[in-house]
Parts: structure tokens; sequence; C-alpha cells
């Protein structure tokens, strides 16, 4: 099933084949789709496109820097040193890698299974616990 936003592309382009204005396009849009109908600015800009001879209704693939910093690479990144020193704080291992600190902070926690104890990572299984004792760490 197409989204809306590409079902109203393709109409744009059926309306532009038929010889419709862009002011006509635009009032059947909202005659159809109500309060869901694109903004008039982007079935202007649609129509433009098509009237230049644009054949495709998705928009063009974006280029540059991706949307998060949690890679699996940066994941081993991470993990390498953290192995290597366990007692790097968030920011430390921050600007070793060039990694935002939230990202690495959700690397630690979500990827790497460790939290934040007196400041710095550690696994959050420490070691067993045994029965009818306390295995708390103190700071």
């Amino acid at each position: 099933m197409l989204s809306a936003t590409v079902e109203q592309c393709v109409n744009i382009k059926f309306l532009t084949k038929l010889g419709k204005s862009a002011t006509e396009t635009y009032n059947l849009l909202t005659e159809v789709y109500g309060d869901q109908c694109l903004s008039r600015m982007h079935v202007f800009e649609w129509f433009k496109k098509f009237k230049e001879g644009r054949k495709y209704v998705r928009d063009n693939p974006k280029s540059g820097r991706p949307s998060t910093a949690k890679t699996q690479e940066n994941v081993e990144k991470v993990a390498r040193i953290v192995r290597g020193d366990r007692r790097l704080s968030i920011r430390a291992i921050s600007e070793l890698t060039n990694i935002n600190k939230e990202s690495v902070r959700q690397i630690l926690h979500d990827d790497l299974g460790m939290k934040k104890v007196c400041a710095k990572v550690v696994p959050k299984i420490l070691y067993p616990r045994a029965k009818g004792t306390s295995s708390e760490l103190l700071c």
C-alpha cells in the first residue's frame, strides 16, 4: 500500500498530465484528502517537478551524515576501548572515538550491557550473588 504522500504525488502527476493547473490540482486534492492533504507549497513544488519532466513520485535519496552513530563498527570500537580500560568515563570514550556522549552511553547500556556506577561504567552483572549476602558496591 502506498503512503498518503506518495499517493498524492501520483495524483499530482496524473492531474499534471491531464493539463490541470497547479491551483486546480491543489483544490482537487484538498477536496479528496481534506486535512491529510499536502500543503499548498508542496503541491506546487511537485506540480512544477512533474511539469519539468520528472518521472518518479518518491523523493530522491539523501546523502550526508547518518542519523545515528550507533553502528556495529562503533559498538565494536567502544567495546575494545572499554575492555582495554574499564575505568574510562563516557566523556573520555567519546573523545577517543569521536562519537557523541549520548551515543556512547546508549552503546554501553543497550549493546554492551553496562551501567553507570560511581561515574564509571561496569558490567550490569558484577558477580553472582550468594543467598543471604549483600553484594552492593560502595562508592
